[in-house]
Formats: structure tokens, C-alpha cells, sequence
């Protein structure tokens, strides 16, 4: 059993890779600013209403566990559409600092496929939609991804493609590398079994892989 912090917990892929993990035997601890919105009850779960922009807060959160899911979001409206976004780096940059005063080194993050030199394999008609719609989110993702991969954490940066909703299919394709790249679906708990079986027993190291079927 593993002791694994979940921050963004309280839905998409967060709250999916809670269950995950609570189903495959390991302790949860569950951190979102609402954590009233975790409908779960069970054993292994703790969950935390937390910002996880305050340095405290993450370093209580951060104790006795032994890995970390970064799978914090944002609902994308059109008010924030059009605004900066930076609670991807934000978070990350707290977090990063965090896990090394204590001395947990295990991060596995989402960020996204088009995030950091993932965008290159957009073809030119995803470009144009994915800047308007995705461009404010995705610089600060960009920023995120740079912190995590100049850290000297054991990191995993996970870009899912296409996120759907359902109950997935136990299968998908881990694209490593780069000439693999490509856009596609995944739903969001294929997505999430993925961050769950990396945080616990690691299989790939300082890599940022695609994830499609």
C-alpha cells in the first residue's frame, strides 16, 4: 500500500484518480479548494480543503506520503479564456519547493497534449482552434512543464489528448516519443489509471509522453 497525495481532487481526472487508488489498495489523501465536493467516503481517504498556492497548507498536506498526482484544472469559460492564467505555475512552483524540503520525490502531473514541445505535433489546422480556445491555459502550462523537467524530482509529465468522459477501457498508448506524437481521445479515467499505477510503481522516469488510444 501506497500513501499517495492527490491535488486537484475534486473532479475530472483528480476525482477519478482518487478512486483508482482507493480501489487498487492504496491511502488517499485528497486536496481541492472545495473538498466538500469528494462524494466518497472510505477508510483510505483523507480529504483536505486546501489552496495549494499556500506553501503551508501543501507542506502539511505533503506528510507521510510517499507519492504525488498533480491533476489540478481549470473551467475554461470565456471570462478566462481571455485572461492570464498562471495557477498551473503557481501551484507548481509551490509544490516543487514543497516536496523537496520533505523529501517526498515522486511526481506525476498532467498537463496536456500542445504543452510544452508537444505543440509542435498539432497539425496546422489544430493550431489556430487550440491557441484560441486552449492559448492563455497552455502558456502557463508551458511554464509548468519547464519547472517540473529543470527540477530534481523523479518526474512524469503526462499529456492525455482529447479528454472524454465514460468509463474507459483499461488500454491506451503511452507515445514517449516524439515522432510518435499525435492527437486522439482518452477518457478521463484511462488518464487517471495511468497517474495511479506511475505514482506507485514507476515505469517511466523524466519523460512527458502523450497518452491516446
Amino acid at each position: 500500500m501506497q500513501r499517495v497525495l492527490i491535488l486537484g481532487a475534486s473532479g475530472g481526472i483528480g476525482i477519478e484518480a482518487v478512486r483508482l487508488a482507493l480501489d487498487k489498495g492504496h491511502q488517499v489523501r485528497a486536496i481541492a479548494r472545495h473538498a466538500d465536493r469528494i462524494q466518497i467516503e472510505h477508510s483510505r481517504l483523507e480529504t483536505r480543503s486546501a489552496d495549494a498556492t499556500d506553501p503551508e497548507a501543501v507542506r502539511h498536506a505533503l506528510e507521510d506520503v510517499d507519492a504525488v498526482i498533480y491533476a489540478i484544472g481549470v473551467a475554461l469559460n470565456p471570462r478566462r479564456m481571455l485572461a492570464p492564467i498562471d495557477v498551473f505555475s503557481k501551484t507548481t512552483s509551490v509544490l516543487i519547493s514543497e516536496m523537496a524540503r520533505a523529501g517526498v520525490s515522486r511526481l506525476v502531473a498532467v498537463t496536456g497534449f500542445g504543452a510544452g514541445d508537444s505543440r509542435q505535433a498539432l497539425s496546422f489546422a489544430e493550431r489556430i482552434p487550440h491557441r484560441l480556445l486552449l492559448g492563455n491555459a497552455y502558456d502557463d502550462k508551458d511554464r509548468q512543464e519547464t519547472m517540473i523537467c529543470e527540477s530534481d524530482l523523479d518526474w512524469l509529465v503526462v499529456r492525455p489528448t482529447i479528454l472524454t468522459n465514460g468509463r474507459g477501457r483499461g488500454r491506451y498508448q503511452v507515445l514517449v516519443s516524439p515522432d510518435k506524437w499525435r492527437n486522439g481521445l482518452i477518457a478521463r479515467r484511462d488518464v487517471a489509471d495511468f497517474l495511479v499505477n506511475e505514482a506507485v510503481a514507476p515505469t517511466y522516469s523524466r519523460v512527458a509522453p502523450v497518452l491516446a488510444y
